[in-house]
C-alpha cells in the first residue's frame, strides 16, 4: 500500500506541475510557500463558499488590510460590511478574532497544525491547509473535494458522516512528507475540476488506474451519504421604514444568525419562525410581498412591510440609523436582507 500511495502521490503532483489553478492567494507549482495571512484568508473565505465567489471579496481584503496587523486593526463593522454577500458571517467574526490574536503574539502566524488549532476560529481543516501550504508541514488536508477524491480512490462505501474517519486514513496514507502544500491543492484542484460530484470526468483523470471506484465502474456513487433530514420551513417578518431619501437600519446583536450585520429591523424568526413579532413603529403598515431566502439548517419566508405613518419620533440612534438609499449598497446588507430592500424599493417606486 505505501509503494502504491506514494505512486499516486507522484502522479498527482506532476498533473498539478501541468495544469494547476492560477488563484490569488497561491505560488505556482514548486515555488516558495505565499504568505501564511493569504493562505489562512483565502481558506477561511473558502469555507461553503465557491472559489469564483470568494476570489472578488479575497482581491478587495487584501487591497484593504494587506497584512495581519492591517487587519486586526480594522473597525468590526467595515469587516462586516466588506464581508456582506459571503455568508456565514461568524467567520468574519472569527477573523478579527483571529488576525487579533496572531498580532498579539508578534504578527507571525505559528508554523505547526497543533499550534494553529489554538488560534481562534481554526477548526481541523484550516489549520491542516495552512500548516501544509504555508509551512510544508506533512498535515493531512481534507475537505469536500479531497473527501470525494479519496473516497473513490479507495472505494469506501460507508456512508457519511460516518464514513469520514476511514477517509481521513486513508488521505493520510497519500499525504507525502515532500510538497505536502503542492498535494493539498492538487487535491483540491483535482476534486474541483476531475473528480467532480456529478459526472466525473475520469478519462482525464491521472489516479484512475489507482481509482478502485473507477475499476467498479461507479466513480459517481461515492462518497456513499445518508438522506438529509426534511429543511425546517419558519417565517418572519422584516420593516422597511423610510424618509427623506433615507432608510432606518439597525446593527444585529453580535452573537447569533447574521451577527453584527447591519439589517432591515426584523422580528426574531431565527429563533421563534412564527412572523409574530412586534413592529418597530405605531401606525399603518402596508404589505411589500415577501421572499424565501434558504439558510444551512432551515428555509426562511420573510414578509415585508412598509410604513406609512409619519410618526418617527421614538425611534433612538441607540437603536439604529438613517442610510442614505443612494448608498445601500455600501451599508454592508446581508443578502437575504439586500433581497429585502430590493423588494422594497420596487415596490415603493425608488
Amino acid at each position: 500500500m505505501a509503494a502504491s500511495a506514494h505512486s499516486a502521490s507522484q502522479l498527482l503532483l506532476a498533473w498539478y506541475d501541468a495544469y494547476a489553478r492560477v488563484l490569488p492567494w497561491r505560488s505556482p507549482p514548486g515555488a516558495p510557500p505565499p504568505d501564511p495571512y493569504r493562505v489562512w484568508l483565502s481558506e477561511v473565505m473558502l469555507q461553503q463558499t465557491t472559489v469564483a465567489a470568494a476570489i472578488p471579496y479575497f482581491e478587495r481584503f487584501t487591497a484593504r488590510w494587506p497584512t495581519v496587523g492591517a487587519l486586526a486593526g480594522a473597525n468590526d463593522g467595515d469587516v462586516m460590511a466588506a464581508w456582506a454577500g459571503l455568508g456565514y458571517y461568524a467567520r468574519a467574526r472569527n477573523l478579527l478574532a483571529c488576525a487579533r490574536a496572531v498580532t498579539a503574539r508578534g504578527g507571525q502566524f505559528p508554523g505547526t497544525e497543533r499550534e494553529l488549532r489554538e488560534l481562534p476560529g481554526l477548526g481541523a481543516y484550516t489549520a491542516a491547509a495552512v500548516a501544509a501550504i504555508a509551512f510544508g508541514e506533512a498535515a493531512t488536508v481534507v475537505d469536500a473535494n479531497v473527501e470525494r477524491v479519496v473516497a473513490r480512490l479507495f472505494a469506501i462505501d460507508e456512508p457519511l458522516p460516518g464514513g469520514r474517519a476511514a477517509i481521513r486514513r486513508s488521505a493520510e496514507s497519500l499525504t507525502p512528507p515532500d510538497r505536502p502544500g503542492d498535494f493539498a491543492q492538487a487535491m483540491m484542484d483535482l476534486g474541483a475540476t476531475i473528480c467532480a460530484t456529478r459526472n466525473p470526468r475520469c478519462l482525464l483523470c491521472p489516479l484512475s488506474d489507482t481509482c478502485a471506484a473507477f475499476a467498479e465502474g461507479r466513480a459517481a456513487d461515492y462518497p456513499v451519504k445518508t438522506a438529509k433530514p426534511v429543511r425546517p420551513q419558519i417565517v418572519g417578518t422584516a420593516w422597511w421604514i423610510e424618509r427623506e431619501g433615507q432608510v432606518w437600519l439597525v446593527r444585529r446583536p453580535a452573537k447569533g444568525m447574521l451577527g453584527g450585520m447591519r439589517a432591515l429591523p426584523s422580528d426574531e424568526w431565527s429563533a421563534r419562525g412564527n412572523g409574530e413579532g412586534a413592529a418597530p413603529l405605531n401606525g399603518q403598515w402596508r404589505d411589500c410581498g415577501s421572499l424565501v431566502h434558504v439558510f444551512t439548517h432551515f428555509s426562511l419566508t420573510l414578509s415585508l412591510r412598509v410604513y406609512s405613518g409619519s410618526d418617527l419620533a421614538s425611534l433612538s440612534p441607540a437603536d439604529g440609523e438613517w442610510w442614505p438609499l443612494d448608498r445601500l449598497d455600501e451599508a454592508g446588507l446581508p443578502t437575504l436582507f439586500a433581497r429585502a430592500a430590493q423588494l422594497a424599493l420596487a415596490g415603493t417606486g425608488e
